[in-house]
Order: structure tokens, then sequence, then C-alpha cells
């Protein structure tokens, strides 16, 4: 792969010492990576787009959390239900999903 054209970063509550517990854990931010990696590939943007698990963001109660550089764009409160929306709008086409927004 190639330097990514975007970086999209998901909290899955991985901590320095290798154990996942954390709020964002507990709503399947595991299966939203998953499905990241399956959309982007469905798109074939899996040579532009990189997809990371991260540790904890910080932001517990607004998880899971998903960043997308180098855009800086920060979701919020998502769902695997809503990855199609945000590849598929942000990704794709350059619109910001502004409900998924973290305030």
């Amino acid at each position: 792969m190639e330097k990514p054209q975007k970086h999209i970063l998901v909290c899955t509550s991985c901590r320095l010492n290798g154990v996942q517990a954390g709020a964002c854990i507990t709503k399947n931010s595991d299966e939203i990576v998953s499905e990241f990696l399956d959309q982007l590939e469905a798109n074939e943007l899996s040579d532009s787009v990189m997809v990371s698990n991260t540790g904890c963001f910080g932001f517990c109660s607004k998880g899971p959390v998903a960043v997308v550089y180098p855009d800086n764009v920060w979701y919020g409160n998502i769902t695997v239900e809503d990855v199609e929306e945000i590849v598929e709008e942000h990704i794709l086409n350059g619109n910001i999903v502004e409900h998924l927004l973290m305030d």
C-alpha cells in the first residue's frame, strides 16, 4: 500500500497492556472496524484509505468514535449501520455526515 489518501481511526478501547476495556468496545467498535474494512473493499478503496483501531480518545460518553484524517472530522456514537453512510458520503463524495459529528 502506498501512503493512504485518508486514514480512519476507530476507538476499540485498546489499552497499553493490550486489554480491551472501555466504553467503545462494549458498543461493538470492533465490528465497526470490520465493517469499515468491508465497505472500503466493496468500494475498491482499500488501496487509498486505511483503517486502524486505536486506544481511547478520551470521549467515552460519545463513543464509539471514528476520526477521518487528514480531514480532522470526528464522528461520535456511531454504529455498524452508520459505516456505509460515512464511506459513501464522506469518503467517496467528500460530504461530511453532519448528523454523526461529535459536538
